[in-house]
């Protein structure tokens, strides 16, 4: 049996989802296959090199730090993006929280990264590899608009995975999966809303009216696969973990506090559903 593991993303709230990794790494609870969009695959690459809580040591110590992120980032003509993207993707894994990259290479499985084509408005899938020392990719899964540059991998423009496909489950069961563990970082009564910038999306990303109807259709599509991944869970296909409360931490948290609160309540989701993330994994 093939078990994938699926992850939002949702930038600085992704810390539930290493909570929950967290705990599945104290057990040896690995996946065949792992897939992600935005922050929840830039986080999970430490799942997959069995480095657990490692993600909580990098927000807790640079959450506040003006390299990491700041407004300051991205009025940077060579940076653009809200996030330092030099230091986020390369002074961190490479210096200060070394990434285990020959860990990460002796995963037997597949690891991807959910990108939207600004051309197309549709959702890619490229495989995360250690070759890239900066993560291009993964700077590209979480290029949310207006927040970050525009990516080009291959000669082709990206931005956030998340936009056209949140929550990528569909890809895992593509991919061979029998089963998929799915960790959502909103609640599980969240209901996408109309998103109140499209106006100045619009207005930016004229050039590419594909991206733009993607984003205008967003809500629709993202209410409706949730409903879907509800229903896999149901017949037995889907087990899912999401946060009961996200504690007041928004997408660009600098509470550590706050944050330590969100990484405890997944790790004690964690722990306290190990046994029947155990069984369904059949481990």
């Amino acid at each position: 049996m093939k078990v994938g593991l699926v992850l939002e993303g949702g930038a600085l709230r992704t810390i539930f989802s290493t909570g929950v990794f967290d705990a599945m790494l104290e057990k040896d609870l690995m996946a065949d296959y792992v897939v992600g969009v935005s922050a929840g695959i830039a986080y999970g690459v430490s799942y997959v090199s069995r480095q657990p809580r490692r993600n909580l040591e990098i927000l807790t110590r640079f959450v506040n730090d003006r390299r990491y992120m700041g407004l300051k980032n991205l009025v940077d003509r060579h940076n653009r993006s809200y996030f330092g993207l030099e230091f986020a993707y390369g002074t961190i894994p490479n210096e200060l929280v070394p990434f285990d990259y020959k860990t990460f290479d002796a995963f037997p499985g597949h690891v991807e990264a959910g990108v939207t084509n600004l051309e197309t408005g549709e959702a890619e899938y490229q495989e995360v590899t250690s070759q890239d020392k900066h993560f291009r990719l993964l700077q590209a899964t979480c290029a949310m608009p207006l927040m970050f540059p525009i990516f080009h991998l291959n000669g082709k423009p990206y931005l956030d995975g998340g936009v056209a496909d949140a929550v990528p489950y569909r890809r895992a069961l593509e991919q061979g999966c029998d089963r998929v563990v799915v960790i959502l970082t909103k609640p599980r009564s969240f209901v996408r809303k109309p998103e109140k910038l499209l106006p100045l999306i619009q207005r930016r990303y004229r050039a590419y009216p594909n991206f733009c109807r993607t984003m205008e259709e967003r809500p629709e599509r993202d209410n409706s696969a949730r409903a879907e991944l509800f229903r896999l869970e149901q017949k037995g296909q889907a087990l899912v973990l999401a946060p009961n409360s996200l504690h007041g931490v928004g997408r660009i948290e600098h509470n550590v506090d706050k944050l330590r609160m969100l990484w405890a309540e997944g790790y004690q989701q964690g722990m306290e559903r190990l046994e029947e993330i155990r069984a369904f994994m059949g481990r």
